[in-house]
């Protein structure tokens, strides 16, 4: 048999969850068209992985990087990691469909400036990414927060029947050209004020189509617990799977509530579809908010447009030399991101260890100083949590970061090594990978990565990036209701 590309010598984590199994990789036309001992076959390249890993590429549930996806190396922070797929227009923030005029409101500037909002219908900004081509393969979501910016003159009430009609609107016509379902982060500014009878009219729209419902929850703070229930209200209402973004317990004195609201989740996924994501982080990172500040956990500012020279400095710091508290720095500052160190430790490795956990980087392209994760998640699972810790199997790790994502959003023929499917894959030392961001140097690539392949053209190879743009606007698969899987290491 002929391939155009023969991956031999290494082993394989298929992405199922099963044990891993010494085995070649053909290759032609995008697609993977063998998998076993393939001494004898042909192939116009070869790929030596002796001594390493064949895994699927990862899939990136929750980015950021619907701007960066239209940008010459916009991607390199993903392939670097092994990453080939990832989930746009997360937290109620999409690009499309909005056009701007201005400097666009926080939260919206997570997803880049004024340049990058140029898009009056979804499918328009579907059409640019497939006229300029993606180094990674791109599922994209529709924004609440885009919506209620389009549709509303004003964002600081619930909207009106007309403006959620007219948002409803939106939604269908989204989900017809392409998106998967609709994201909220009604944790921020100018959606905190939605009502939940609003955003159960939206979610019923994407489902209608076959969407899902993705949320940033109102609050991980002190009403942790109450922004669940309204996320499974939400859900139950639509009828419609549930994804509860970068799930956690913020703030010292929410420390360890992991425990009750995971065992809330699994009780609630007798009845209802849920799935949440996960940073392997103990900080978290977006714009800067007043309410974050002087409750005695470190602040690190990533940008300000006033005070673009306060970037890699602590607020305490900035507070101490300005003889102001850290809510009044953090005002000056703004507009502005930041990191916050405000989570346990523990309560991330409890999430993370969660059979239904996906790994979602959230990572932010368009800060200065960027949270390490963008650039280090996906090794940072590898390396440090199943290699070093131990917190679980490598399969589980692998199955964490393409099986499950695959299935849970319905990427057909992605996130499995089976012949047949896309030819998505990582090549990584399982000795060797590491993530190497740090808070202090946060644009590194990481270590181990050594071959990543798109639709089965190589996008990172020995370092760097080969410049190729062979990533696909995915679209929706219709699937039946997940349930709960049973890996072979037992974990589920």
């Amino acid at each position: 048999m002929r391939h155009d590309l023969i991956i031999y010598g290494g082993t394989v984590v298929g992405g199922s969850g099963s044990v891993r199994f010494a085995a070649d990789v053909g290759i032609a036309g995008g697609l993977i068209t063998a998998i076993g001992d393939l001494a004898r076959d042909n192939a116009d390249t070869r790929i030596d992985a002796t001594g390493k890993i064949v895994a699927p590429g990862f899939i990136d549930v929750h980015t950021h990087d619907d701007g960066a996806l239209l940008v010459v190396d916009g991607m390199n922070p993903k392939i670097s990691q092994g990453v080939t797929t990832v989930v746009a227009g997360n937290c109620g923030i999409s690009l499309a469909p909005l056009l701007l005029d201005r400097t666009p409101p926080p939260p919206l500037t997570l997803v880049g400036g004024r340049e990058n909002f140029r898009f009056d219908r979804f499918a328009d900004y579907v059409a640019e990414l497939e006229r300029l081509g993606t180094a990674t393969n791109a599922a994209l979501l529709v924004g609440h927060t885009t919506l209620r910016q389009r549709a509303m003159p004003t964002l600081d009430r619930a909207a009106n029947g007309e403006e959620i009609a007219l948002m409803e609107k939106e939604v269908r016509a989204a989900m017809a050209e392409g998106a998967f379902g609709l994201s909220t982060g009604l944790d921020y500014a100018p959606a905190v004020a939605s009502s939940t009878e609003e955003v159960k009219v939206l979610a019923r729209a994407a489902a209608d189509l076959g969407g899902i419902y993705v949320t940033h929850t109102r609050n991980y703070f002190d009403k942790l617990e109450d922004a669940l229930e309204e996320a499974f209200d939400i859900a139950a209402e639509a009828d419609t799977k549930l994804v509860i973004s970068h799930h956690q317990a913020t703030g010292r004195e929410n420390f360890g509530k992991s425990r009750p609201t995971l065992a809330r989740i699994d009780q609630m996924r007798e009845t209802l579809d849920v799935t949440l994501d996960c940073y392997p982080y103990a900080a978290s990172s977006t714009v800067l908010k007043l309410e974050r500040c002087d409750i005695g956990l470190r602040v690190l500012i990533t940008w300000s447009d006033p005070h673009p020279e306060m970037a890699n400095r602590e607020i305490s710091d900035i507070a101490s030399e300005w003889n102001c508290s850290e809510r009044e720095a953090a005002r000056r500052l703004l507009p502005a991101g930041a990191v916050y160190f405000q989570l346990d430790e523990s309560d991330v490795q409890q999430i993370l260890a969660y059979p239904q956990t996906m790994i979602g980087s959230d990572g932010l392209p368009h800060d200065k100083h960027p949270h390490p994760r963008l650039w280090g998640t996906f090794p940072r699972v590898l390396g440090h949590y199943s290699r070093d810790l131990g917190l679980f199997p490598l399969e589980e790790a692998v199955f964490k970061m393409s099986g499950l994502p695959a299935r849970e959003f319905g990427l057909s023929g992605r996130g499995t090594l089976a012949a047949g499917n896309f030819a998505d894959i990582a090549i990584f030392d399982p000795n060797e990978v590491l993530d190497r961001a740090t808070y202090e140097e946060p644009i590194r690539a990481s270590a181990g990565i050594e071959h990543v392949l798109v639709n089965g053209q190589t996008v990172w190879s020995e370092g760097r990036s080969t410049g190729l743009r062979p990533g696909k606007v995915l679209r929706r698969a219709t699937t039946s209701r997940s349930r709960p899987v049973r890996l072979a290491c037992g974990c589920c």
